[in-house]
């Protein structure tokens, strides 16, 4: 199924809704200070990992849209531990707000965004890249796994 929007237009309404979810419905608060705290670290992790995937996909001058070819198979940085780095970033921040705002409702945002990029992205991306780069990303993708 192709969508017509990216996976950062997910990221950021899945962000607000969480966000708006745990105002209006602040349901059963399973997380409390100083460990919701803890939640900078994920969405620092996943800012980095984020901005660093990005540099070296700029970098290698190959595409960022999942519908497009790749000229560059990249598996350094984020990538030797990710087949995905920048949805785990994402995922990561997704994370790290519900771990910060500590309900329970917060969690469906990071949930949801996992299960709409393996529907939505990642099982496209993958064929895709099998096309294009053939043994040396099966090669790749038996070593790294897709999330981390």
């Amino acid at each position: 199924m192709k969508s017509k929007f990216l996976p950062p237009t997910y990221f950021f309404i899945l962000l607000f809704l969480s966000v708006g979810l745990h105002f209006i419905f602040p349901i059963k608060k399973i997380i409390f200070p100083p460990y919701t705290y803890l939640g900078f670290v994920f969405i620092l992790f996943g800012a980095v990992i984020n901005i660093w995937a990005d540099f070296l996909l700029k970098r290698e001058k190959t595409t960022v849209k999942p519908y497009e070819n790749p000229r560059q198979l990249i598996t350094s940085g984020p990538f030797h531990i990710s087949r995905n780095p920048q949805y785990l970033g994402f995922f990561a921040i997704l994370l790290g707000v519900s771990i910060n705002h500590g309900t329970l409702i917060t969690f469906l945002s990071p949930m949801a965004f996992v299960i709409l990029m393996e529907l939505m992205f990642i099982f496209f991306e993958e064929k895709n890249m099998e096309r294009v780069f053939g043994k040396k990303y099966l090669n790749y993708k038996k070593k790294v796994k897709r999330w981390i």
